[in-house]
């Protein structure tokens, strides 16, 4: 058989990102296939050696964000007519794309949702914002464009969105969750939990929640820090932001910052995780952020929202609770109504087993089965 070209296109490398964890089980799964070439179209890109792909590098000059995003997208069209790929898979909105993964939702309704945290005035700016204009309209071209095959999306509320905003047939956004490593991501014993409280100078006896998540207005750290205020709990804080200044005065003013601690970005974080009694997350719109297979795979109870595509593997009072972004008290009577933390408990074994199937096979198995299809 000939060698088929596969190209995945991203505008650049975040060491942390979803997509690039994504990207790599992709790669995976296209190793399988057999005869392949493997092309990255990107400004930058860090890649593995044993990856064996190829880098074409995309980096035209950019001026503000709407020359970044229209600039690289007419590039890397450009760079895939030239080359001729069997199959584009774009992580970015580019329209004439075979496969486009929607990591980020619908645009539309992330402005949607960010707008309820924002002043008036605000509001009517962020809606007429030439930027947010110009990927509200890149958005609905990929969608739009003959070329498009097939949509992969990572939680069944981002394949309804797509479906009800865009009109596109559901039999063509295909939801593919993303992989949790549960060799790395477990449970721990009383005695390993404690140690890791003593390591981290956590407190060793008290109720702790962990956030997870860099970009605090976006993953609701506001609201965590409001809710944690009317309970007894502590709050881990792990991420970055650069307005972390903002949380602390806010912790301050609630009277809660010597229970809100703030730890920045962490590389171990199955130890934090299993130092903790359950994670808070209430994010004002995330379509399945990878914290939440994490967490569940260490056995822990998860609080988030309505708005979150990782609520679909919480059934509410059995291995956590759903509630809206905003929602205060009911955020904090969620918290209230966790279960004490008991290891191998029947909560922590049904979170554990709601995510044990995610494994970097199945993922690979899902894309391998849909790249099939495609070629065929």
């Amino acid at each position: 058989m000939d060698t088929m070209r596969f190209v995945i296109v991203r505008q650049k490398y975040r060491p942390d990102g979803g997509a690039e964890k994504f990207i790599s089980y992709t790669l995976e799964a296209l190793a399988l296939l057999g005869t392949i070439e493997l092309n990255i179209i990107a400004r930058k890109w860090k890649y593995k050696q044993k990856e064996r792909l190829t880098l074409h590098k995309c980096d035209p000059m950019q001026w503000n964000r709407i020359s970044r995003e229209h600039r690289f997208a007419s590039a890397a069209r450009a760079i895939w007519q030239r080359e001729n790929f069997n199959i584009v898979q774009s992580h970015e909105r580019i329209a004439g794309c075979d496969i486009y993964r929607a990591g980020d939702g619908v645009h539309q309704i992330w402005l949607e949702q960010r707008s309820r945290v924002l002043p008036k005035w605000h509001q009517k700016l962020l809606f007429l914002s030439p930027y947010h204009r110009y990927v509200i309209k890149a958005e609905q071209l990929t969608y739009q464009a003959p070329e498009l095959k097939a949509v992969i999306c990572n939680s069944r509320m981002v394949q309804k969105e797509i479906s009800d905003q865009f009109g596109l047939d559901k039999n063509k956004i295909h939801v593919i969750y993303n992989a949790v490593n549960i060799k790395e991501f477990f449970p721990a014993d009383e005695l390993q939990r404690l140690k890791i409280r003593k390591l981290f100078s956590l407190p060793l006896k008290a109720s702790l929640l962990i956030y997870v998540g860099s970009g605090f207005e976006r993953k609701g750290l506001k609201s965590a820090i409001y809710a944690i205020s009317k309970t007894h709990y502590y709050l881990i804080v792990v991420g970055r932001d650069k307005a972390e200044k903002k949380y602390h005065n806010i912790a301050k003013d609630l009277s809660c910052f010597n229970r809100v601690i703030f730890v920045g970005v962490q590389i171990n974080m199955s130890l934090w995780y299993q130092a903790a009694d359950g994670l808070l997350l209430p994010t004002l719109y995330d379509p399945c952020p990878n914290v939440i297979l994490e967490a569940m795979a260490c056995g822990l109870p998860i609080i988030t929202s309505t708005t979150c595509g990782g609520s679909e593997f919480i059934l509410p009072g059995k291995n956590g609770y759903i509630c809206d972004a905003m929602d205060i008290k009911s955020i904090a009577d969620a918290i209230m109504a966790l279960p004490s933390w008991t290891f191998n408990s029947s909560a922590s074994k049904y979170a554990r087993s709601q995510v044990k199937h995610l494994s970097y096979q199945h993922l690979s198995q899902q894309l391998l089965s849909l790249y099939k299809k495609i070629l065929h």
